[in-house]
């Protein structure tokens, strides 16, 4: 395993969780919007630059929010609440964009909103599984080396 600091782990993987997903969600697109890479790879590329964005804004606003009620464990609900509150303001930026991009209605820009989501939480979930087993935590890393 390797082992990183906290910081490099959070670099590495939002930059290789990155580049993974342009690659693959093009490739979707291109299925769903029946186009070809030199239109859906911009798409893709706008998509992962706001996701990024996004997650950096609402996280630290759903921080503030957290220690403002002084919460001190996330519970399923509040979990279910951060989960739900990021991917619906991410729908929120990213149908405008598949509308305009593709000239497409909002029905059909939900149903490709419907199917990337549900790709990014298989990809997530698969990613975060591999990229744990490549990458440690630094703190599992001290307490294996203590015992």
């Amino acid at each position: 395993m390797i082992t990183l600091s906290p910081l490099k782990r959070r670099l590495t993987y939002v930059t290789v969780f990155e580049i993974i997903a342009i690659i693959l969600s093009t490739l979707l697109l291109m299925m769903l919007s029946h186009s070809d890479a030199s239109e859906s790879l911009p798409v893709a590329i706008m998509m992962s630059v706001a996701a990024v964005i996004w997650n950096f804004i609402y996280n630290t606003a759903f921080e503030a929010w957290e220690r403002r009620k002084r919460l001190v464990h996330r519970t399923l609900w509040i979990r279910s609440a951060h989960a739900v509150g990021f991917e619906g303001g991410l729908v929120l930026i990213c149908l405008p964009l598949y509308m305009v991009w593709y000239d497409i209605g909002l029905i059909q820009a939900f149903k490709m909103e419907v199917a990337l989501l549900l790709f990014f939480l298989a990809y997530t979930f698969l990613f975060t599984m591999a990229f744990d087993k490549i990458f440690a935590l630094s703190y599992q890393h001290e307490s294996a080396a203590a015992s």
